[in-house]
């Protein structure tokens, strides 16, 4: 399973570009394997990310804005709902990855289940 997250290397939002460095960060900290697409760079990534993110998670107005997480094809979420799943130790989940053992995520999912 590849984790793909879609990003804009040239975007004039600091906002944006802060997001993106958030969930590559994360990412690369805790050695969760992923694709970095570009969407600025490249027409076709752009397209794909667009066309893949469900209705119900667009804005009213516009087009979804990066970064968009996916797992191969199956979309996961935007930088608020990673935050959350962040924020709530389930951001395994979150990716539909299971969680590596020792991990505060598997901890509190052994606890769920027992």
């Amino acid at each position: 399973m590849v984790i793909r997250v879609y990003i804009a290397s040239s975007s004039g939002s600091m906002a944006i570009k802060k997001k993106q460095q958030d969930v590559l960060g994360f990412l690369e900290a805790n050695k969760i394997g992923f694709e970095e697409k570009d969407i600025a760079a490249n027409e076709e990534n752009r397209k794909w990310m667009r066309e893949n993110v469900p209705e119900n998670n667009r804005p009213a107005t516009g087009y979804p804005l990066p970064p968009q997480i996916f797992n191969e094809s199956q979309y996961r979420g935007d930088y608020d709902a990673f935050f959350e799943a962040r924020e709530n130790n389930a951001v395994y989940a979150f990716l539909g990855l299971p969680a590596p053992p020792g991990s505060k995520e598997a901890e509190a999912q052994a606890k769920q289940q027992a």
